[in-house]
């Protein structure tokens, strides 16, 4: 783990080397002060010479000027080198998980990966700092002070060795029964993180189902664990406290009272006794720093370990040795394809998939929940791998492929919407074409008007330049985080609009257009097939007018698929389309539909895609592409 870590500290090393070189120096400074202070009490102050007094305390003043700008150089050089390390360790821990497919995301919760990147780092770094810093300076203090004691007087020095002995095993009992504690706490921050990520996140759903209170008391509990432990490990720490200035001045006394016979039997002078008092307290301080940096390494151990987990994930999901940095045409085809989301899993999520689809067809999926219409999908971009069999794109197997260049072509709008803070322009950037439009990542000052257009024209398929149109500042409109400031319809529009900017070979559409009103929807899918029909479209959705003019529909059931074929084909030969049509057009009756027939999911979500979503409908029939 140690090594691991240490190999982020980078250009950041030279400064880590220079600390611990400046807190001995000042170590060092500190060592010979109490000296000189104890000759001038010796040679100055009992024997009246001024002069000698003066030339001492000017080498004290300049010892303590050194061992001022060393620790200054030291404190400078350790929180460079120790926030250069929490800067490096979060860019690679970032830059892994940018790397991670689904399946190695699942592997953590979100609530976890941000604790770790802020929380944890912070834990590593501010140990790191101490580490640089007092675990030299520490260490070097106490044997320089010991030294100088027993150089002073043995007989008394071996009073602050026997201390030191006894305090070292105390302290040490001590850290490690809190360590345990202490790496049960971070855990805990995962759970707390997660509830306020879910409650914000969700404000609306709590808001409107009065739920305030069950939410505080989540939060409640949470934070209550955490406190638990850590009065747990704070109240075995603390002891360290009492224990520590009990040896202090116990060892004061002890001191006091021997040196106090020794002076008058004239085997030490009263300088040396103020030198031996004065190296008791360095000493006995150093150890005491010494179990601080104890338990900030406890701390950090378990930070630490955390740390290494992301950094150690390795994507599941990987570029080929050769990739193929060209994708041919929008054809897909899956071969005898089998999948599991984890290995153990008794039972495939997909099952003995077999499916052609030719470059510019449109294909309509439709099924009911957990059915497998998503899982499909994604394993066409490659954001999860077959467990069995093959899907090729452009007539080759997409484990072939580079990575970015099948993803620049095969442009997905998950069920999931999202979009980020900022201008609806720089949102729609996102799907930019990297190719001749740099990174995406530009300003929008920075936007031809070229682009622009580009963007306009986007908004335009997805029927969403109605909405932007009508907002005070058009496209340079602010999205604030998450799309919070526009409505469902309006969000997934936008989403569809930045997919279509891509010019992707291979258009998925996973049920997104759930929240736009149906003759919205129609001309949606009227401008897919007007304006892009070279453009492999697949587009999930629970409403069977999404997808009823579709050149062939695909019904999923168990994660097989049940029937393929157009709407008219489908409606004479799939009984489980046929419910779904019926229940959606009214033409069923659902009072007779007997409670053993199955496909229960199906008419749920039949039942629930019926609905009218809340947006403002464009009118009473739908318009048919």
């Amino acid at each position: 783990m140690f090594k691991k870590l240490g190999s982020h500290l980078k250009e950041y090393k030279i400064f880590a080397i220079i600390t611990p070189i400046c807190m001995i120096l000042e170590v060092v400074a500190e060592t010979i002060t109490p000296r000189l202070m104890g000759q001038l009490v010796d040679n100055g102050v009992e024997k009246g010479d001024i002069s000698y007094i003066i030339r001492v305390g000017l080498m004290m003043l300049a010892m303590a000027v050194f061992g001022l700008a060393a620790g200054l150089a030291g404190g400078f050089t350790a929180a460079k080198a120790s926030t250069g390390f929490a800067k490096n360790l979060r860019k690679a821990m970032y830059d892994n998980i940018q790397t991670f497919s689904f399946s190695n995301i699942d592997r953590f919760s979100t609530a976890g990966l941000i604790t770790r990147l802020t929380t944890d780092v912070t834990n590593v770094q501010n140990a790191f700092q101490m580490i640089i810093r007092m675990s030299f300076r520490a260490p070097f203090s106490l044997i320089f002070a010991m030294t100088a004691a027993f150089l002073v007087s043995a007989r008394i020095a071996r009073v602050y060795l026997i201390a030191v002995i006894i305090l070292a095993v105390i302290i040490i009992a001590i850290m490690l029964s809190a360590m345990k504690s202490f790496r049960q706490v971070f855990k805990k921050y995962d759970e707390l993180n997660s509830t306020v990520q879910e409650n914000v996140n969700a404000i609306r759903v709590v808001k409107a189902y009065v739920r305030e209170d069950y939410e505080k008391s989540r939060m409640y509990k949470a934070c209550e664990n955490i406190y638990r432990l850590f009065v747990n490990a704070e109240s075995k720490v603390v002891i360290n406290a009492p224990v520590m200035m009990t040896a202090i001045y116990t060892c004061i006394l002890v001191i006091s009272w021997v040196g106090a016979h020794m002076i008058v039997s004239d085997e030490l002078t009263t300088g040396e006794l103020m030198t031996l008092l004065t190296y008791c307290m360095n000493i006995l301080m150093n150890l005491m720093m010494l179990s601080m940096i104890f338990v900030m390494v406890s701390i950090s151990m378990a930070s630490g370990e955390r740390i290494v987990e992301v950094l150690d994930e390795t994507a599941d999901i990987v570029n080929p040795g050769s990739p193929v940095m060209e994708v041919k045409d929008g054809s897909i085809e899956f071969s005898d394809v089998d999948f599991s989301y984890y290995k153990e899993s008794e039972a495939p999520v997909l099952k003995d998939i077999s499916l052609r689809i030719a470059s510019g067809e449109t294909i309509g999926i439709i099924g009911g929940t957990g059915s497998g219409k998503t899982t499909l999908v994604n394993l066409i971009c490659r954001l999860y791998d077959v467990t069995q069999g093959k899907v090729m794109v452009g007539g080759r197997d997409v484990r072939e492929y580079d990575l970015e260049t099948l993803r620049n072509e095969v442009a997905v709008v998950l069920q999931k919407n999202v979009l980020f803070s900022g201008t609806i322009y720089e949102n729609l950037m996102w799907g930019m074409n990297h190719g001749s439009h740099g990174d995406g990542s530009a300003g929008t000052s920075q936007l031809t008007e070229e682009m622009k257009e580009e963007c306009r024209r986007a908004c335009r398929l997805a029927c969403a330049d109605e909405f932007i149109e009508k907002m005070p500042d058009k496209y340079d409109t602010y999205i604030e985080q998450g799309g919070s400031n526009v409505s469902g319809g309006q969000k997934q529009r936008l989403c569809i609009a930045r997919a279509l900017l891509k010019k992707p070979k291979v258009l998925i559409l996973d049920d997104s257009t759930s929240a736009v009103d149906t003759a919205t929807d129609a001309r949606i899918r009227r401008a897919f097939y007007e304006e892009i029909p070279d453009t492999t479209k697949i587009i999930i959705a629970q409403r069977v007018s999404s997808v009823k003019d579709a050149d062939r529909i695909i019904v999923m059931d168990d994660g097989r698929i049940d029937g393929i074929g157009t709407h008219e084909e489908l409606l004479r030969g799939n009984e489980i389309y046929r419910d779904v049509y019926e229940s959606q057009t009214g033409e069923r009756d659902f009072d007779r539909i007997a409670p053993d027939e199955g496909m229960n999911a199906v008419h749920a979500d039949a039942e629930y895609a019926s609905q009218e979503p809340d947006e403002v409908m464009t009118g009473g029939s739908e318009v048919e592409a």
